[in-house]
């Protein structure tokens, strides 16, 4: 692993150059409308989430909403994201239990989201971050590979990843990084084919096994 802090310090300010702006790609104007998008975008898109959620936000307004919804039309409303017969339920359960334990507000701590039926430690760490500005490395797929390929661990368990990254970034780049991340797997750092010869990365990370 290389988590020297020369090394990491360079990543942090070269994707924080070219990414300044970069922020949340999933379109939500709400913390639980962040939530239930989070929670779709699940071995999914983010396009394809904001296609379904433009239309389902305008439908459901509330946690009262979903909760009181019929499973069946919930599921036939978001059919076209992968597996939505599960993430309705959890969807339907989690807003049942933000009404009856949390006073039908999103919760904004880590323990309290993750109580939540279908909420694991990435989607608690994107409520937590874009929402109440707590600091969250968040590890889905693609911010895996990349932190494996870049050097900065060697784990595949997203948890796992997440720990590490958290000891070698510092806190208040957190959330920041995770988004940066996403950017620069999507424009340049792809996992079929990367862009190595384009990489503002090259100099520093010539050395990893692509």
């Amino acid at each position: 692993m290389k988590n020297n802090a020369k090394y990491i310090c360079t990543i942090i300010e070269i994707l924080g150059r070219i990414y300044e702006s970069a922020s949340c790609t999933l379109n939500f104007a709400t913390p639980l409308q962040l939530l239930i998008s989070t929670q779709l975008a699940a071995q999914s898109t983010d396009k394809q989430v904001n296609i379904v959620t433009k239309n389902l936000f305008e439908k459901y307004k509330s946690a009262e909403d979903f909760a009181n919804t019929d499973l069946s039309e919930l599921e036939k409303d978001i059919k076209s994201i992968g597996l939505y017969k599960n993430k309705s339920k959890n969807i339907k359960a989690s807003c049942k239990m933000i009404i009856d334990n949390f006073n039908g507000q999103v919760p904004s701590t880590m323990e309290e989201l993750l109580q939540l039926p279908g909420v694991g430690r990435k989607t608690a760490n994107v409520v937590l971050g874009d929402v109440f500005g707590i600091p969250g490395i968040v590890v889905d797929t693609h911010a895996g590979r990349l932190a494996r390929r870049m050097g900065l661990t060697d784990k595949e368990d997203p948890v796992k990843v997440e720990f590490e990254l958290m000891k070698i970034i510092p806190k208040e780049e957190w959330t920041n990084f995770g988004h940066r991340l996403v950017y620069f797997g999507r424009d340049c750092c792809k996992a079929q084919n990367p862009k190595c010869s384009e990489c503002p990365l090259a100099h520093v990370c010539k050395k990893i096994n692509v």
